[in-house]
Parts: C-alpha cells; structure tokens; sequence
C-alpha cells in the first residue's frame, strides 16, 4: 500500500531538474509524509470526539489540510484536478502560505 505512494513520490521529485539521487530531496518527502500525516491524525482525532459526542478544535486551519490543496477531492472520492494545486499555483502556495518565512 505504502511502496506504491513512496514510488509515486520519488517518480515526482526524480524528474525534478538538478536531482541526481534520493539524497537531494528526502527532507521535501520527509515533509510531505509529515504533513498528510499530521492530516489524517487530526481527521482521526476529530472523529473520534465526535462519536464520543465531544468537539475537537484542529491545530490546522482549514486552507492548510492536505486535502484541501494536495489532495481535494470529487464527490465520488476522486481527485478533483479543477482546484488541486500544480505547477506554479502550488509553487506559490507553498512558498507564500504555507512557508512564509522558511529559510532553504
């Protein structure tokens, strides 16, 4: 299951100019597994609160979701490519709002 989503992810940053080994982006892929992650625990953990009849609050606004820009989907589960971020959208988005103030 997780051989296929790594793959998928190394094929990404392969072709990516100036890569010549898994060395020159494993910290992009470290924080993007971190970062669905985080995600999924959050979704996890709100669920949990609600069968339990409890509120949760997220520590992730919800513009910065993974399933908001990495990963939005249709109503039947797809991925909805007129709102997913690519190329320099996402570029942008990750540069100005979601890393505003990195310093690599």
């Amino acid at each position: 299951m997780y051989e296929e989503a790594f793959k998928n992810i190394d094929d990404v940053f392969w072709k990516d100019a100036g890569c010549s080994s898994e060395l020159d982006y494993i910290e992009q892929t470290s924080w993007i597994l971190f970062l669905k992650y985080l995600d999924d625990y959050e979704e996890n953990k709100e669920t949990a609160a609600i069968l339990n009849g409890e509120t949760y609050e997220r520590i992730i606004d919800k513009e910065f979701r993974w399933k908001e820009w990495a990963y939005p989907k249709t109503g039947d589960e797809k991925l909805n490519y007129d709102i997913a971020l690519t190329g320099d959208d996402l570029l942008e988005f990750v540069n100005k709002k979601l890393f505003p103030h990195h310093f690599f």
